[in-house]
């Protein structure tokens, strides 16, 4: 009989997870009741996921630019429209 992989690491949590826990320290850190260990610790949590969520727009940002890319291969960006304001009118 196989044994589970013990060394595999858990999947990540969703982008949506880490912000909802992003602003439950954030709230424990505006309280300040916390003992400064405790506050410190939170504060180290805090920027990794600060640093996970960064990571995660970044390649969310790279996805987009390749899907507007293979839309339209001929231009560098997806062709955008010029507004022009009400009542500006020549």
């Amino acid at each position: 009989m196989e044994k589970p992989n013990t060394n595999s690491t858990p999947p990540s949590p969703s982008f949506e997870a880490q912000l909802a826990r992003l602003e439950e320290i954030v709230a424990q850190l505006d309280r300040g009741t916390l003992p400064i260990e405790q506050l410190l610790q939170l504060y180290e949590e805090a920027m990794q996921l600060i640093a996970s969520c960064r990571t995660y727009l970044a390649q969310a940002e790279l996805r987009i630019i390749q899907i507007r890319s293979s839309t339209f291969p001929a231009e560098e960006e997806a062709p955008s429209r010029t507004i022009e304001p009400e009542g500006l009118e020549e």
